[in-house]
């Protein structure tokens, strides 16, 4: 694996950029959909969610670049993307007044206890599904500097134009000494709907994302993420405990001949117990080595996001130049307290994230 080198904050006008679809998520709490009387909207999207979290709890100067489509719905998530202090560059799309193009839905419940969250979508006719290799002008948005970039394989499946759009902005980022990210996040449904009638969904995707992730130098994704999306193998190794690192790390060695250009690869761990009670940690292996979060109890208020939360707080620590433990720790901490608020972005301040990280409890503060 390559050592990750990291731009000095002063040589950049943004310290991160995310390259993804936005979307409104519809919850209607723990109140199954077919029952519900009201929902909440929340304003989400993998990759959005990590410029917002990094924005708002980290203090970081951050940017999306997505699609956007000029009706009610997009004017409501321009706004909560202001809100959050993100920078946007818009690719805008006019909507005609009947079938779109749309900004993606997304249908979510939380469950409770024994019953799972149950989740949906509709993405008919979506906007950042149109987006092609000539929607940005990559040179203005980079002019000036940008520390890191990231996007998502969710967003790499929603339409066959989206892996060179993803490609391109690799390319540019590369060249002017960004870190790449990139959130596997291998999605069977997503892969099926757009793969031809003739070719193999799975190998399509392997295919797609792995010549996506020969551009990354920080990769998000568990064993199955690395199995299913890459179609990398990794030894047989039975684990007594489900937050056991060893299968995570044993196949390291298979990711590091596979993309050897690859700095890092990180992980969340969870074991849940039920819908409302999960055993969390987090795992990763950086310039060779490998790193665990320590392990805790969370009470669930709504899980979504999590994930994000993790790569958040994780990214957060590797651009202020912390050592690997402590920047693993901030995204196990900040990714455990984002599942303790509603909806799929943060609401925590950065001294909440350092005390846990640092061990702290739920006393009262006073």
């Amino acid at each position: 694996m390559s050592n990750l080198t990291v731009m000095h904050k002063a040589d950049a006008k943004l310290d991160f950029l995310s390259l993804g679809a936005l979307v409104v998520r519809l919850d209607p709490g723990i109140v199954p959909f077919e029952y519900a009387h009201s929902l909440d909207l929340h304003v989400s999207g993998g990759e959005f969610n990590v410029s917002a979290n990094l924005s708002r709890a980290f203090g970081q100067r951050t940017a999306v670049a997505s699609a956007m489509v000029d009706y009610p719905i997009g004017a409501k998530i321009e706004s909560e993307v202001r809100r959050m202090g993100v920078q946007a560059f818009y690719k805008r799309f006019a909507h005609d007044g009947v079938r779109g193009p749309n900004m993606a839905h997304v249908y979510s419940d939380r469950g409770q206890g024994l019953r799972a969250p149950v989740v949906f979508y509709n993405r008919s006719n979506e906007a950042a599904a149109l987006l092609d290799e000539q929607s940005f002008d990559w040179d203005a948005i980079f002019d000036g500097g940008i520390r890191w970039f990231h996007s998502g394989g969710i967003f790499s499946a929603l339409s066959p134009t989206i892996p060179s759009l993803i490609i391109k902005a690799m390319e540019k980022a590369k060249s002017q000494g960004a870190v790449i990210s990139f959130d596997l996040n291998y999605r069977e449904k997503l892969w099926k709907s757009i793969a031809a009638s003739s070719t193999d969904p799975q190998k399509e995707a392997q295919r797609v994302l792995s010549s996506i992730v020969e551009y990354v130098d920080v990769l998000i994704g568990n064993e199955e993420d690395l199995q299913l999306g890459l179609g990398l193998k990794g030894p047989e190794v039975h684990k007594a405990d489900k937050l056991d690192p060893s299968s995570f790390y044993a196949m390291m060695e298979s990711v590091s001949k596979r993309f050897p250009s690859l700095s890092a690869v990180a992980t969340t761990m969870r074991e849940v117990k039920s819908t409302n009670r999960h055993r969390w940690s987090a795992v990763l292996f950086l310039d060779g080595k490998g790193y665990q979060a320590p392990t805790c109890e969370l009470d669930i208020y709504d899980r979504v996001g999590g994930g994000d939360g993790f790569a958040s707080g994780l990214i957060y620590g590797l651009l202020e130049g912390r050592s690997p433990e402590d920047a693993l720790r901030l995204g196990w901490a900040h990714g455990a307290l984002l599942t303790s608020y509603p909806g799929d972005t943060t609401m925590a301040t950065l001294a909440q994230v350092e005390a846990l990280a640092q061990g702290g409890s739920a006393r009262i503060q006073r």
